[in-house]
């Protein structure tokens, strides 16, 4: 696929990009996505959950009533789960979602997902740009230029930039990021792909790697 170069006032500049095939135009695997997105989401919880069982929970042990000849249930003390008060039966502990994927799967799920936002018409390419210092209304106008500014953005480069980076680190709807950094979620959760020009040949030594 074919893309025109714009430069950060939105103009074409005569440029052309070719994007890789075998990155952006695979056959989309919707399973390799669902199961990186989920790695994705599973990696990012704490796992700090935590109720108190009956033996954990603050109490008396005296017996309440006796074993046998009152006509109820057998009934220890009032840490028992049955009462106001008592312990959880099976409640949550302390656990580590992360699991295992395969790079190969994690690899076809990122160039699933760069393949459909290039089969929807939703990435576009920059020239390299950098500011003197943070200019957070230079990015804004810059993504307005790119009409890419009311929805969600993420904005890929080919290196960090300090500058880049927190101009843009106060909008709501904007991330950026580096070529080595791309992940399912990110590029999924964005309704446009803005790539630096630098950053589509990293995308490409990224996926060679």
């Amino acid at each position: 696929m074919e893309l025109s170069v714009l430069n950060i006032k939105g103009e074409d500049t005569g440029k052309k990009v070719t994007l890789n095939d075998a990155i952006f135009g695979i056959e989309p695997n919707d399973h390799a996505i669902y199961l990186d997105v989920k790695q994705y989401m599973a990696n990012k919880r704490q796992g700090t959950h935590k109720s108190k069982e009956r033996s954990e929970v603050s109490g008396s042990t005296r017996k309440l009533i006796r074993q046998k000849g009152g006509g109820g249930a057998r009934r220890g003390d009032i840490n028992s789960p049955l009462l106001v008060g008592g312990g959880r039966v099976f409640g949550p502990k302390p656990r580590d979602y992360s699991f295992k994927l395969n790079k190969k799967v994690k690899s076809l799920a990122r160039k699933s997902a760069l393949t459909y936002k290039a089969k929807n018409s939703a990435i576009v390419i920059v020239e390299d740009f950098n500011f003197e210092a943070p200019k957070t209304k230079e990015f804004v106008t810059i993504a307005k230029n790119l009409k890419v500014a009311d929805k969600k953005l993420l904005l890929v480069l080919a290196e960090k930039n300090n500058f880049v980076y927190l101009s843009a680190r106060n909008l709501q709807k904007t991330k950026v990021i580096t070529a080595d950094d791309i992940n399912t979620y990110n590029v999924l959760d964005a309704a446009n792909l803005v790539l630096t020009e630098s950053a589509v040949a990293a995308i490409d030594k990224f996926f060679k790697a």
